[in-house]
């Protein structure tokens, strides 16, 4: 079990996808996406192994949550700022979490 102030350290925000590609050089299949997480947080990078689900050009103005307070990772050529969210399906393929109606950038999950 962990405590409340223990929940509240993890930085859970929405986010408007501005900005999606192919990422061949995951050793995963995989997509890079830029996400514009409000004023006070920015735009930041993400890889994503969300290729079953999602084709590039349908998530640019899609809403989804990410983890905004994790250190960079290296992920091949490509630096990842933040982890989008999501859940796997019965086959084991991620659909991503986002809010079913439009909300602010940076809205902070409670």
């Amino acid at each position: 079990m962990i405590s409340f102030d223990d929940f509240m350290k993890v930085d859970i925000r929405v986010g408007t996808v501005t900005k999606a590609e192919p990422f061949p050089e995951a050793r995963k299949p995989a997509l890079k996406l830029w996400v514009d997480y409000g004023p006070e947080i920015g735009e930041k990078k993400s890889s994503a192994q969300i290729t079953v689900h999602y084709a590039p050009e349908e998530l640019i103005g899609r809403q989804v949550l990410g983890v905004v307070n994790f250190p960079p990772r290296q992920i091949g050529p490509f630096m990842s700022e933040a982890l989008v969210l999501g859940l796997f399906d019965e086959a084991g393929a991620v659909v991503l979490i986002g809010p079913d109606k439009q909300v602010p950038n940076g809205a902070r999950m409670n």
